[in-house]
């Protein structure tokens, strides 16, 4: 028994110790910063600033046509999606009305020219007699007047005529452009009324292989937009295709909503395939901005503070994101990620204007906070424009979960938007 009770003793003991020695590789482990946190290193690179809105797509021209007469539809000659070509029928409207007014005014104008040539008759026979004395002067004058007043009547006739011939013809509705009927208002048999409102009946877009695309941008970006720039899009129907576009105008009427006020941004767009659709939402991006060959670190990085920041100092004896400015500014918000960036195609001695950052840079086992100077951001990666990092730094972004004396989680010293 005494030798069975040194054998569970020495295993216990042993067991201790194994236990005893995993504990405290973990725990050296978790507070190796390789393990601890997640790295990467600082790298030079391209980035892009971006301007971001929704916009409709829209044909070029869109006419809508419509009609100056009323009446009841009496032949439907087109339909969704048809094609016509300029002077084509579309659609007829009962003329019965309109077709007994023009021959009313028809019949008005032969009237007046009997009138014309009975009045014409008169005033040769007063100017033969007027010739040998047999009538007075006076009555001379009035037969001249009333040839006058009856060639007026033949002219007024003949005007109300033509109106009446025209309301007629305006009774067959034909399209005006050679185009693609993408809406049509009007069913066989329905009654439209043209007062002080002309109804629309059809609408044709005039040419599918060019689009326009209508969105509206914050007055924060419009700075930065400029006649000419490409903008990138997707749409819905293909959310794995990029279509590409030219800022066209910028229009000077602004738009305000509950105190927002956006400009709208027209885009030309072709569309040779004609995939693209009236009325697609289109999600807009306009690079505003672009630096090539600058240090770009990940914005994760700048997002990033070790729960024992508080005791670390930033190199260069500069303040932390936390205290850099009364409002907490994030990366970014310097050179025009608000819509307020620096000019472009500043000159490359040229100081630009920059928000201040911290990252957090191993060296040997600890980690050493390193101030920094913002650029613009992609919301990806953010460019440096100052400070002492250097290409191949290795920057932490973020903390591996388990890890840390305390437990706690890292805290968020700067919050991207």
């Amino acid at each position: 028994m005494k030798q069975i009770g040194k054998i569970l003793l020495g295993v216990t003991v042993i067991a201790g110790l194994i236990g005893g020695g995993v504990w405290y590789s973990k725990q050296r482990a978790a507070h190796n910063p390789e393990t601890r946190y997640k790295l990467a290193a600082v790298e030079k690179g391209d980035v892009t600033q971006t301007v971001s809105a929704n916009g409709t797509l829209n044909p070029v021209v869109l006419i809508s046509v419509g009609t100056q007469v009323s009446g009841t539809v009496r032949k439907l000659y087109v339909d969704f999606n048809d094609k016509v070509k300029k002077g084509q029928v579309m659609l007829e409207l009962d003329d019965a009305l309109v077709s007994a007014t023009e021959r009313q005014s028809a019949a008005n104008v032969i009237n007046a020219q009997a009138t014309l040539e009975l009045a014409q008759a008169n005033e040769a026979r007063m100017k033969s007699l007027i010739a040998q004395e047999y009538v007075s002067k006076q009555e001379y004058d009035q037969s001249t007047q009333a040839l006058k007043s009856a060639r007026a009547q033949v002219a007024l006739a003949r005007a109300q005529n033509e109106r009446d011939r025209a309301n007629l013809n305006f009774t067959v509705i034909r399209s005006p452009v050679d185009g693609v009927v993408i809406d049509r208002v009007v069913d066989l048999g329905q009654t439209v009324a043209a007062s002080f409102q002309t109804p629309t009946l059809i609408k044709i877009a005039q040419d599918l292989s060019e689009m326009r695309i209508d969105t509206s941008f914050a007055e924060a970006d419009i700075g930065n937009i400029r006649e000419g720039q490409k903008a990138r899009f997707t749409v819905d129907a293909f959310p794995s295709r990029s279509f590409i576009g030219d800022v066209q105008q910028i229009r000077l009427n602004p738009t305000n909503q509950q105190n927002v006020v956006t400009y709208n941004v027209r885009i030309n767009v072709a569309n040779p395939e004609q995939v693209l659709l009236p009325g697609m939402t289109a999600y807009v991006n306009i690079g505003v901005q672009k630096r090539e060959g600058v240090l770009l670190v990940p914005n994760a990085a700048l997002r990033f503070k070790p729960a024992d920041a508080g005791e670390k100092k930033p190199e260069n004896g500069q303040k932390s994101p936390s205290t850099a400015g009364p409002s907490g500014v994030g990366p970014g918000m310097g050179a025009g990620a608000d819509g307020s960036a620096a000019k472009a195609g500043a000159g490359k001695g040229k100081k630009r204007e920059s928000q201040s950052g911290t990252v957090y840079v191993l060296t040997g086992e600890e980690l050493k906070p390193v101030s920094v100077q913002l650029g613009i951001t992609d919301n990806r990666n953010t460019e440096i424009v100052g400070g002492e990092l250097k290409e191949g730094d290795r920057i932490v972004t973020g903390e591996n979960g388990g890890g840390g004396q305390s437990g706690k989680p890292s805290s968020v010293g700067m919050r991207m938007f």
